[in-house]
């Protein structure tokens, strides 16, 4: 790989040019009588792939281009300055200590999704406005707009939505509430639900293996989300929606500042669905019953003079689904749970009056708790130490026609992180420990899966930036797991510069987890199939624990097309497992859980295009190829319900504000998903059967915002507006307990057109 990097670079050398104009300057810290320069502070080109370093003197000289004029200086502990700079020239810069963790960059307004040419990961930030181009909801609603992530239905009853990532689904991303993990465990089905779209200020994307800092669970990458802080969120924000399918949703946001050090927040979420939807006709709801309420309280503190800075946060979360026949009366027409199969062993499906009546149940109560401590030194601004923790304990309890599903998971997770310079802040490292602790109180049907997962870990973490040319990070983490035993988990990301607005990455990096086959699959419960666990003898479930590694390389190139700019991204990342779980659902009357024996490989590759058409006009469009196989025992088969290729457009206008903010927005977005692959129905009867592959269809949605001030906006818009619906999401919809019932092979929307609209109020 090194070797064709280096003929690439050689290659063009020749086309590079420099200007030997130079902006020179010094960087002082603000009140320091010493005059002494800081000593690698970051310089660079707002906009631009053009920076340097400050030397051990504080001094840095930086190539003068005519097309910039906002010079950055920023280093890790103090407020950055941005300069105005028109034409080459001597700077002396000061800059003031900050109470902040981390590298704050001032920039001009941000992107709606923003992507860094600096950092050696492969980062996506998506701001909250990005957020606010659909009806974002929830957490799982929130990609809808962006080409990094897939969302897809997980089966054709409870209307969740699931999320793909490099071609794998959820359960190989690690999903973290700032940098705290969020969604895993029994929470993995429906936790993306249980997030407000309103309570998120931005989402970091990484492709590839993340930050040992995180923990050894990312396989294809990590999802890190930030939510809005009570000293700089509105005081009050409400956000009202729904839709003419019957969803209501209702978000309150209270903030106060108590005084210079202390603020809070309480953040109220509801909604509510009543209304019975069916609209393809099968007897089945296309939508489940819900009711939710979800409450946090938010405390913030900081002491800039100090160097400390916390956060704590509290929350209860009640969720209820209900889901199966339109005419399911839970109180009725509940099937006694002493007719349920026994798990994994084989029995006879009990005998059933055809009268009978197919529903389900998902009812799960969550509280969690979290604390976030950090302290800056204040004579080393670049020294800093953190510590996180949290407690989540989770209960649902549901039920789907003759099977029960229960399970209590208690969570208790703790980080201690400590953040240095080796020399100076080119080189920086992290180290720290972590414990981790879930216990699984799990009943599949008449079947007890309790089990207690403990782990304790140590990392290092080295980061070398020279913002000309290269940076890296390499981090090595030890962990001890009762279950998974003593393991090495390496990651390694370098970027580089060839030329000016150009960034190439590379990555690799090894994670391993442990499958909880049921919580991550519970959709297959909705479904007449026989569950079976194959290999046992393992630690989980009798299996062995996931094992993957991950290569990746990334090129980003920022341009300049008639006075507008843009970006083309291109990547390629491999995912290859050591072990997996596979998931064979290939015989339409069972599934099965085993090792994996043979290859298992994921390869993405998407080709992405970011250019400003016209002065409040953008365009974003990408291409996506997916080959994911695996060897089943019936050979090595692509994986089900993954369009191999995709493309994605997005259109987003906004006129240009007026003095009190009013303006109008308008965004549509295109998914266009090519055939799926189906799993083997060709043993069903003929009237149950399905083809080998689905139908390309092209997924359409639109929004309209009218902003009419600072604190007030309306917004209506629509989903699926081509009307696309899957024929058959219930396969023996009209025998829900016989052999041939499934409500898993989801493959395009069950529900046609749908329009919402809502309003924001901020103060």
């Amino acid at each position: 790989m090194n070797k064709y990097i280096i003929v690439l670079i050689s290659a063009l050398l020749p086309w590079l040019s420099f200007s030997q104009e130079k902006v020179e300057g010094i960087v002082l810290e603000e009140g320091d009588l010493s005059k002494m320069g800081i000593a690698g502070a970051n310089v660079y080109w707002m906009d631009s792939q053009i920076g340097v370093v400050s030397d051990i003197e504080g001094e840095f000289s930086i190539p003068f281009k005519k097309e910039y004029n906002k010079l950055i200086i920023s280093y890790v502990g103090y407020e950055s300055d941005t300069l105005t700079v028109d034409k080459p020239k001597s700077v002396r810069v000061k800059l003031n200590p900050s109470n902040e963790l981390d590298e704050v960059v001032v920039q001009q307004e941000r992107d709606d999704i923003q992507k860094t040419y600096f950092s050696p990961q492969n980062v996506v930030t998506v701001n909250s406005a990005e957020l606010l181009k659909a009806a974002c909801c929830n957490l799982a609603e929130s990609f809808e707009t962006n080409p990094a992530i897939d969302v897809n239905l997980s089966d054709g009853l409870t209307g969740t939505k699931q999320i793909q990532m490099l071609g794998l689904t959820s359960p190989y991303l690690l999903i973290t509430q700032e940098n705290i993990p969020m969604v895993r465990g029994a929470s993995q089905a429906y936790g993306l639900t249980f997030t407000p779209g309103t309570w998120i200020e931005s989402i970091q994307i990484t492709k590839g293996a993340g930050s040992v800092v995180n923990g050894y669970e990312s396989i294809s990458g990590q999802i890190n989300i930030e939510l809005v802080k009570p000293l700089t969120d509105n005081a009050v924000f409400v956000n009202a929606y729904g839709n003419e399918n019957g969803r209501y949703e209702l978000n309150t946001h209270f903030n106060k500042k108590l005084n210079d050090k202390w603020s809070t927040g309480i953040y109220i979420h509801g909604n509510k669905r009543t209304q019975k939807e069916d609209d393809n006709g099968d007897g089945f709801l296309d939508a489940p019953l819900a009711n939710q309420l979800n409450v946090m309280n938010r405390w913030q503190y900081q002491d800039a003079e100090n160097g400390w800075v916390s956060f704590f946060n509290v929350r209860f979360l009640n969720d209820e689904k209900q889901v199966g026949q339109t005419n399911f009366n839970p109180a009725t027409d509940r099937v006694d749970n002493k007719a349920v199969l026994s798990i994994p062993s084989e029995a006879e499906t009990p005998t059933l009056s055809e009268d009978e009546v197919w529903g389900g149940e998902i009812n799960t109560r969550r509280f969690n708790t979290s604390l976030k401590l950090g302290y800056v030194f204040p004579e080393m601004p670049f020294q800093s130490f953190g510590f996180q923790t949290a407690y989540s304990l989770h209960k649902q309890d549901s039920y789907f026609g003759i099977k029960t599903y229960d399970i209590n998971h208690e969570s208790i997770y703790t980080n201690l992180l400590f953040n240095s310079i080796i020399g100076d802040t080119r080189n920086k490292f992290k180290t720290g420990l972590t414990f981790a602790y879930d216990g699984y109180d799990e009943l599949v049907n008449k079947t007890d899966y309790s089990r207690e997962d403990r782990s304790v870990g140590a990392f290092v973490e080295y980061s070398y930036e020279n913002l000309e040319k290269v940076s890296l990070t390499a981090g090595l983490r030890v962990d001890n797991h009762n279950r998974l035993g003593t393991f090495v988990t390496p990651r390694f990301h370098i970027r580089y510069t060839p030329w000016e607005k150009g960034s190439l990455r590379g990555s690799f990096g090894r994670g391993k987890r442990a499958a909880n086959i049921f919580a991550e699959n519970q959709q297959l419960f909705a479904s007449s199939r026989e569950i079976k666990i194959l290999n046992s003898g393992g630690e989980v479930y009798g299996l062995d624990p996931e094992d993957a590694w991950n290569y990746g390389v990334s090129f980003l190139q920022g341009f300049n097309f008639l006075n507008r700019k843009g970006s083309i991204t291109l990547d390629y990342y491999i995912t290859d497992f050591k072990n997996q779980i596979v998931v064979d659902w290939e015989t339409p009357q069972e599934v099965s859980f085993y090792n994996l024996d043979g290859e298992s490989r994921a390869d993405s590759f998407q080709v992405e295009v970011d250019y400003e058409l016209l002065p409040g006009l953008d365009l974003r469009a990408a291409y996506k190829y997916y080959d994911v196989s695996t060897d089943y025992k019936s050979g090595n088969l692509q994986k089900p319900l993954q369009a191999q290729n995709l493309f994605f457009a997005n259109l987003g206008y906004k006129t240009k504000a007026k003095d009190n903010g009013a303006q109008w927005k308008f965004d549509y977005t295109l998914h266009s998903l090519g055939k799926k692959r189906l799993p083997d129905t060709s043993a069903n009867p003929v009237a149950y059967q399905l083809a080998a592959y689905s139908s390309p269809y092209n997924h359409m949605s639109g929004q309209i915002t009218k902003v009419f001030s600072n604190t007030f906006e309306v917004y209506v818009g629509g989903e699926n507006l081509a009307g696309v619906q899957q024929d058959n999401p219930v396969l023996g919809a009209d025998n829900p307990f016989g052999p041939n019932f499934d409500t898993t092979i989801i493959y395009a929307p069950i529900m046609g057109r749908m329009f919402y609209g809502g309003f924001r109020i901020k103060i």
